[in-house]
């Protein structure tokens, strides 16, 4: 299972890659944003934080397939291990058909059915990513919709692999990584709240109090 921090923020990134456990990094153009700066610039900072050691995933802006090739080639020399993310959309499916001609690792973002996630394994993605949480804001299945899609890869033998992507608790990310995905993408909060758990400081409090109680050194 592989597990990204999605995040553009230095300091979380530091915190999280410290951890050892990372197999990289997931922005889009809001955590970008939130960030400020140079888009190449952040992400070639990212880069020296994680060194080398996972991919930085990062979204092409342009909106016609011409233009996000052309930007996803330019993108892949910013940082070693870079994954291009294009929008799910006409456009994207055929930049996507193109760039993995190129050998040019791509993610499908913004997966929202079975359907979509099909044509772009079809297209020769490297990985889709469907948006479990917000699938579940309009009243569908975040988990029904990505079961959907690993039963749907299996069936075809397709090597696209599935990423989990707007996981918003602990718990989430636990129930998709059950459902058989390839890998998750949490925000920070979720990334440390899967480490949590109330159960485990009382226990480590009473193993302490104890401790300290038989006065051993």
């Amino acid at each position: 299972m592989e597990i990204y921090l999605d995040s553009a923020n230095l300091s979380q990134i530091e915190h999280a890659v410290e951890l050892g456990i990372l197999d990289g990094v997931t922005t889009n153009p809001t955590l970008i944003a939130k960030e400020g700066g140079d888009f190449e610039n952040i992400i070639r900072k990212i880069s020296q934080v994680i060194k080398g050691k996972g991919k930085i995933w990062a979204e092409v802006i342009s909106t016609k397939s011409e233009a996000m090739v052309e930007e996803a080639i330019r993108m892949t020399g910013w940082a070693t291990g870079m994954v291009v993310k294009l929008p799910m959309g006409l456009e994207g499916i055929k930049a996507a058909s193109i760039l993995s001609r190129e050998g040019i690792q791509t993610n499908m973002t913004l997966i929202s059915s079975v359907s979509q996630a099909l044509l772009a394994a079809k297209a020769g993605v490297s990985y889709v990513s469907p948006y479990a949480g917000r699938v579940d804001d309009i009243g569908w299945s975040g988990s029904g919709l990505i079961q959907g899609i690993v039963e749907a890869f299996s069936a075809q033998g397709f090597a696209t692999k599935i990423l989990a992507a707007s996981v918003r608790s602990p718990h989430q990310a636990a129930e998709l990584v059950r459902s058989g995905v390839d890998g998750i993408t949490v925000p920070y909060g979720v990334l440390i709240g899967m480490a949590q758990h109330p159960m485990t400081d009382l226990g480590l409090d009473q193993f302490l109090k104890d401790w300290s109680e038989a006065g051993l050194q």
